[in-house]
């Protein structure tokens, strides 16, 4: 059995549905009620609470472990996860980090997912970490304003970074989770490319086949933006990245490719894939 959380966001979905076609036995970890593939056990838990994962764990040898905010939750303990993870037997953890913990390591963020790091690495357990940087997906920011208005705001237009395909990174935590060549490995993953804010709203007009148009948002206004739905040092953690990346965060990383024989996915075929969204 292998245990995803995370299971309905960006990268769990697609890990959860690869795990499942390939026959191996799923349980899929979210916080509210949710739809998942057939065949999948599905289990409600709030990682800022590790006690509610142990139904979850129960008799499972694998787990991806996925924390998004519930790392930063007022009380939270993450490493009591990994705690309870090897109580109830299971043997190989997958983390999902951040490139920010390499590149930028004293922000308040990644001081504390370097701590987790830490104690994975210190558990005993097999365990292999990614550390993507930032997400194809996020541009799914920009659906509602472009179904609405054709019109796409962001900071730091012409500022790239080489942003990740979701679904690379649900395929390397897959081999990491069934391949015991992985295990001790740390990913980072990136795209194939730097391609900047403009460039991305350019490849989601190209897939919709209409214009769309851009707006540069200051750094105050994506703040504010930004703080309604992650926590406020985050937030300035990721516009400090956006702005200006470090040589290091404009690295094209040969991880995707060394994990699984190919490159990494362009974003143009993330929009492709998901141009429903801004239809």
């Amino acid at each position: 059995m292998i245990v995803v959380t995370g299971a309905t966001g960006n990268v769990g979905r697609p890990l959860t549905r690869a795990l499942a076609e390939s026959g191996r036995q799923v349980t899929a970890v979210s916080r509210h009620a949710a739809a998942v593939p057939d065949g999948v056990r599905h289990v409600v838990a709030d990682l800022a609470e590790p006690g509610s994962l142990k139904p979850a764990l129960a008799g499972a040898k694998a787990l991806f472990l996925l924390l998004s905010g519930d790392l930063h939750a007022t009380g939270a303990s993450p490493a009591l996860i990994i705690g309870e993870a090897a109580a109830s037997g299971v043997r190989r953890v997958v983390l999902l980090s951040s490139q920010g913990v390499a590149t930028r390591p004293f922000g308040p963020t990644r001081i504390a997912m370097r701590a987790l790091e830490d104690a994975l690495r210190n558990s005993g357990l097999e365990w292999a970490i990614l550390r993507p940087g930032g997400f194809a997906s996020n541009a799914l920011w920009w659906a509602e304003s472009i179904r609405a208005r054709q019109v796409a705001a962001a900071p730091f237009g012409d500022v790239g970074v080489p942003v990740i395909d979701p679904a690379d990174i649900a395929e390397v935590a897959a081999a990491c989770l069934l391949d015991d060549r992985h295990t001790g490995g740390v990913y980072e993953l990136t795209g194939p490319e730097v391609i900047t804010p403009r460039q991305q709203v350019e490849a989601i007009a190209a897939a919709l086949g209409s214009p769309v148009r851009f707006h540069d948002l200051t750094h105050d206004e994506a703040k504010t933006a930004m703080n309604q739905s992650m926590p406020a040092e985050l937030a300035e953690d990721t516009l400090a990245i956006l702005g200006s990346p470090s040589p290091a965060e404009l690295r094209l990383s040969p991880d995707v490719e060394r994990a699984l024989g190919h490159a990494p996915r362009p974003f143009a075929d993330w929009a492709a894939r998901n141009i429903a969204a801004f239809r």
